[in-house]
This record gives C-alpha cells, structure tokens and sequence, in this order.
C-alpha cells in the first residue's frame, strides 16, 4: 500500500523541480524556424553543415519561394502559414548572448576608467581574436564542457577567455605574440556561457514488467489503448505515478532506484529506449492504483530481442524515467555569474550577419559589481534599424526592460544591408557616455552570389525587375521599386555594367597576389560593384570623460552639462593602442585580467586594394572629423543606404576627411587601387602611390583630440599600412 509520507514526498519533489526550472537566465537559439524550417529528410542532428541546416550561409540564386497557405502546415501547428520552398530558402540562423553590467578600460595613458558595460557571453574567442561574436546555432549551442578542447578541467574561470589565454596587462596582452604572425589562442570555444543539458521531465515508475499483461502476470492491470494480452515478449510496461507527457517515438531513459525491501531496480531495465506506445487513459497497475502508463520495447545494440526480465511491482518505486538531456535554452548561473560580472568591452561585442537571416540576441543582465547601489536595467537599440516590432526595439516605452538576474531574447529579421550600431536605451546620455555602445552591420546577399554571376542580373532578381527559372516568384520583401517605395535605395544602376562575382584569392581589381586569403565582397547591393571591398574593419568612433567615469563609479551625482571627452577613441582606444594588435586586457576590481578592449584599429590593405571602414559615432557630446592622408576615401553609403538616386545614379564620391555626428554612420572605402587616383593619374598610379610596406594614418583634423588627456600626443588616429597580400578579411589579420 502507498504510504501518506510517498505522497507527500512526491508532491514536494514535484514543487521543487518546478521551482528549479523557473530560473530568470534562459538563451535561445532555435535551430529552425518557420521562416528558415530544416529541409524534410535532412539529417541536421548529425550533419549540421549540411544544406538548408541554418548553419551555412546558401548561396543566393533568386528569391525564396513560398508554399501556398494551407490548414495544418507546418506540422505541429494550427496552420495557414506561408512556409518556403525547400531549397529556395535564403539566408540563415544566428545567435548571441551578451551580459549588461560593468567593467573597466584602460586609456592610452594607462589611466583606468570604470564602464556601465556590455560584454560577451558567446563568441568569446572570436571577439578576442577581433571578429564578430554572431555564431551559427551548432556553434552557439555547444555548452562549455563539451568543446572538443575544453581548458581547466572543463570549467569555465573568472576573466575568461583572458584568463586561459595567460593575457598581461594592457596593449597586445597575449604572451608570446609576434610580429607578422598572428597569436594561437589557447581559448578557443564560441558557445554561450552557462548553456547547459537540461532533463525536462522527471517522473517516477512505480511498476515495470515485461511482456503480456493479462490475468496471469498481471490480474486487475490496465494499459488503455495500448497492447496487454497481445504484448511481445520484450515489450516493457511502466506504470507512473503522473503522466508522462511525451508522445510515441520519444526516447527516454530509464534509471534504477533502491526501493523498499531494499529492491533495486532489475539492470536489464536500465538505458535509453524509445517510446512505443502511451496510455491514452488512466489505467490499473499491478498493485491496484490507477496510475498512467506507457511501453517500450527492448533490444540489444544488434537489435535482438531483450527478454526474461523480473518483474518490479508493489514497490512503490521501480525506477525513474527521463528524457535525456537535451539543450532547450536551460542556463547554469553559476557560470553566467563568473563569466559576466566585469567582462564589460568598449566597444560593446561586435554583432555581423546576413541579409536574409534571423538574428535571435540574448541580454542577460548580470548587475553592476562595483556599484551595488545601482538596480539598473538594460536594453539594447538597435539605432536606425528597420525593425518590424517596436516589442524588440529596446526603447523601454515601448517595449521591455530587463532587470538584474533576467534575460531576455531579442529577434530580428535582416532586411537591410549597411552598417549600424546599438545602445543601451535607459538614461541613453549616462549609459552611452559610460560605455554601453557597440556596433553591428549587415552583409548584403550581393556577397552569397556564385562566383561568376552577373552582379546586375542578381540584382534584378532581388529587386523584381526579373526572375530565374529556378526561382520564379517575386519576393515582395526584398522587391526595391522606386515608383511605389521612395525609401528604396538599392535601385538597379542607371549604367548596366559587366560585373561579376570574383573568386577566393583575387582582390576587386581582378589581381591575385600569392597568400591573399580574402575574395571580394560587398557593401551593399549595387549590382556594379561599386562598393566592392577586399577587407573590411568596423570602426566605432566615441570619447570619454574620466571625470563623469569617476563621479560614476563614487556614489556621486553626475552632472551631464559639464561632460566633456578628454579621451578620443577608435574602438575604443586611442594611438598608440589602436595600432597594437590583439585585444587590449584591463585588470579589474575581481583580481582578474578581462579583455576590455578587443578590436585594434591597424588598417592593414593589400597592394592594389580596398578597405571598407564601417564608421559610426557614438559620442554623446561630440562631432568628430575624421581625415586619410595619403589614400582617399571612397564614400558609399549614409547610415545604412547606398548613395544611389531613385534613377540609379550614383551620388558617391571622393574625399579625403568625413564629418559624424552623433548618431551617425558613415560607409567609406579607403582605395589604394587604380580607381581612387587613375582620373588624375593614369594607370599604374596605384602601385607607385601605395606600394607595399608603405603606412598612411587616418587621424582627425581636430587638433585638441589628437591628445590622450593630459598627454598631448596620441587621440583618434590609427595606421593603414599596405601590404603584399593579407591573411584574412579584417581584424587579426597580417601582412604577408
């Protein structure tokens, strides 16, 4: 007979395994969506680089193609959704969790400032090697202790990845770093901190038998809707105390207990099964309680029948059931809270993904350690960005504001190529002076062209103009009509050219120098490759007042009408720091190296080529000039938009400096090819102006910024330098 205490403990285990799972950290990355389904047949769990898995970039040969509507597809649902075509399907899905809290930087002077920061919380090792920290979902959903190399003994450690790389204070922190050749990180996992295996489902068996289930083995027992009398020999029927909420084909596992008597559970019930049939009702188990139920049969790893097993029955206990543990978003705070506090960048991590795709980006609010005081919440903005739902625009009047211990997923949808940047919305002038800022861009579909195909003709199918045979359909979301949109930039050129999509190796001039490790791509989809780029490097512009940093960090009111930058950043340091390669490691209040600032500013070009410099300022109190001596920058777009007429002439041009204000976003090429100077030169100028080993600075004209505080000598200004071919397409790159 069950005892009242059994019930009792039941029901306690119960509440607290739900009080468990209510946990305020949660991340998500799906690894498919409505909009980017995985292709039917595909066997994505095992072969994730597979085509159509969401975790490779397709190429782009048309518009995605849409099913018609119908009632009950996609399965699972309600229905009448518009679902794709399978192998049409455009772009993917990426993820990224970072933390809202504090931290500190180091200046160029070796002044340490205090932040309101964000920081990374996947991506690390990409971020510290100077790369975006947006990851495919089969690198995003690998938890920690399951790398394929994990480091101390598979825990994660404060100030990581800093910590297990051995950086040292300061500029170019990585131990045994050299020049020409770029550092072997011994951190090398992408995944999202505190991801952890979670076992959804916990129910108790109170009995097992094997085999029919009748009068004889059985009397009185019930398994509506599923086999009794007719049972194989090697089926296996559990009866639980609540059902299981799992459906046919689900695998379980079965794990013994020590019943009364003492009873252990018989070891050949023990393992991992898959369901064949669940009780469709409340039925009689063998000792007389009406309880659910549900069968599995059992063989062998050859598939040969598992048979003559005791039965566990009147124990109360048989064995526990589970599902396996499986990655649904489930985070281990302790490893969020000795990763996040005081991991705070400037720049904030770098977000980077693809026209076409799902961006799901996870804030989880960690708290701000050095002021305790402080409940403050954090957003993020994506500023200028076209979202669909001001719900996931980070303007708390509108939309939600996370608070310490929470996390919160926010989705977007990449319609827009260009460049853009985020913020933190609460108290924007405080929370942008002290550091919440970062920037992100879009790669346009132009660079998922084949290698040979028509630039204008790939444009056309985006914008409507024609369709391929392969892709009939238009796509209404990306159809540019200048006649019904006038906010549509990225219109057909008004001069057809012969551009075409250009291989691995070459650089936008059609040259292939030997080691070059790049391929052209793009800034937007111009159809002429006037925005083609060989190396790209995102560059965030702001400036610091350590006064109200101090004033900040001491309990003290701060006084926004007296803020004034004394420190002028590119990506958050100054020269020399910007040209010091590698992340740049602050130690903080925890005793621990952090990588503060992990994106330099070196412009490193191969001879012959361009680089694409996506600007954008983030100060809150000032202009800022920047100016190239020696390469000339080639202007192509404003705060995200391609600077094309609604006829499709170009309003591009030439310059030497560019003005932003705060808030603004500049796309400019430096061109050290015969394009930028062949008007007054001839050609073969660029090989006489730029030619290898020659460096140029990019500096502002505003003498007072070129200053790190007191010293008067450093500020905005970094160095391009040419070379004979590069290593990769942007930060941590190296001459060859």
């Amino acid at each position: 007979m069950r005892k009242p205490y059994q019930v009792w403990i039941s029901m306690l285990i119960a509440v607290f395994a739900a009080a468990a799972s209510a946990q305020s950290f949660r991340v998500q990355c799906p690894t498919s969506t409505l909009t980017h389904p995985n292709p039917a047949g595909a066997a994505c769990a095992t072969n994730p680089t597979a085509p159509g898995c969401n975790n490779t970039e397709p190429p782009y040969y048309g518009p995605t193609q849409f099913n018609a509507p119908a009632l009950g597809s996609p399965s699972g649902t309600s229905g009448d959704f518009v679902t794709p075509v399978t192998g049409t399907v455009n772009g993917a899905i990426k993820c990224e969790q970072i933390s809202g809290g504090d931290g500190y930087s180091t200046m160029a002077d070796g002044n340490q400032l205090f932040m309101f920061s964000f920081g990374p919380l996947s991506g690390l090792a990409d971020i510290a090697a100077g790369r975006p920290g947006t990851e495919f979902p089969n690198v995003f959903n690998v938890p920690y202790n399951q790398s394929a190399a994990p480091a101390n003994g598979g825990v994660l450690v404060r100030g990581d990845p800093a910590s297990t790389d051995g950086a040292t204070n300061g500029a170019s922190p990585w131990t045994g770093a050299s020049t020409g050749s770029p550092f072997v990180q011994a951190f090398t996992w992408n995944g999202a901190v505190g991801l952890s295996p979670e076992v959804s489902t916990v129910v108790n068996v109170a009995n097992l038998m094997e085999g029919p289930v009748n009068a004889t083995t059985a009397p009185g027992a019930t398994v509506p809707g599923c086999p009794s009398a007719t049972a194989s020999a090697n089926t296996v029927t559990a009866w639980t105390d609540a059902p299981l909420g799992l459906q046919v084909g689900a695998p379980i596992v079965i794990s013994g207990v020590l019943a009364e008597g003492p009873t252990p559970t018989p070891t050949g019930y023990i393992g991992s099964w898959t369901i064949s049939c669940v009780s469709t009702g409340v039925g009689l188990s063998p000792d007389g309680f009406s309880e659910a139920a549900f069968q599995y049969v059992e063989t062998d790893g050859s598939g040969n029948a598992i048979t003559g097993l005791a039965s566990d029955t009147g124990n109360d206990t048989a064995a526990t059931v589970t599902t396996p543990p499986a990655i649904d978003g489930h985070v281990d705070p302790r490893q969020i809270m000795d990763v996040g506090p005081m991991n705070g960048n400037i720049p904030a991590p770098l977000f980077a993904f693809d026209e076409d795709d799902e961006f799901f980006l996870t804030l989880t609010n960690v708290g701000m350690i050095m002021r305790p005081d402080l409940f403050e919440q954090h957003t993020v903005h994506f500023h200028g960005y076209p979202n669909a739902s001001s719900f996931y625009d980070g303007v708390p009047d509108a939309s939600v504001a996370i608070n310490i211990g929470a996390s919160f997923t926010y989705y977007y949808l990449a319609p827009d190529a260009g460049t853009y940047f985020w913020h933190c919305h609460i108290t924007p002038p405080e929370h942008l002076q002290m550091g919440m800022v970062g920037q992100l861009y879009v790669r346009p579909r132009q660079d998922r062209v084949p290698v040979g195909g028509n630039l204008y003709t790939y444009l056309g199918y985006q914008n409507g103009v024609s369709e391929p045979l392969t892709n009939p359909n238009v796509d209404l979301r990306t159809v540019c009509n200048p006649a019904t949109d006038i906010l549509c930039s990225e219109t057909m050129p008004a001069v057809q050219t012969t551009a075409t999509r250009l291989a691995a190796g070459k650089l936008c001039n059609g040259t292939s120098p030997s080691g070059e490790a790049t391929q052209p791509e793009y800034v937007y989809n111009d159809g002429d490759a006037s925005s083609c780029y060989d190396v790209t490097y995102p560059m965030q512009m702001h400036g610091f007042d350590p006064n109200f940093h101090f004033v900040g960090m001491t309990f003290n009111p701060e006084l926004f009408a007296d803020m004034h930058d004394k420190y002028f950043l590119l990506n958050g340091r100054s020269y020399p720091d910007t040209v010091a390669p590698g992340p740049q490691a602050t130690v903080s209040s925890d005793g621990q190296m952090h990588y503060s600032q992990p994106l330099p500013a070196i412009i490193n070009i191969p001879a012959g080529g361009k680089a694409a410099l996506r600007l954008a300022n983030l100060s809150v109190a000032e202009y800022f000039t920047l100016q190239s001596l020696g390469v000339p920058m080639h202007e192509v777009g404003w705060n995200a938009k391609l600077l094309r007429d609604q006829d499709g002439n170009s309003s591009e041009f030439y310059t030497n400096s560019v003005t932003l204000g705060g808030g603004e976003a500049l796309d400019v090429i430096l061109d050290a090819s015969d394009d930028g100077c062949s008007a007054y030169l001839g050609s073969g100028c660029a090989a006489k102006l730029y030619p290898a080993g020659k460096t140029f600075y990019v500096y502002t004209s505003n003498l007072d910024m070129l200053s790190n505080d007191a010293e008067n000598f450093g500020g905005m200004m970094t160095e391009v330098h040419i070379c004979n071919s590069v290593t990769s397409d942007t930060y941590g790159n190296v001459c060859n």
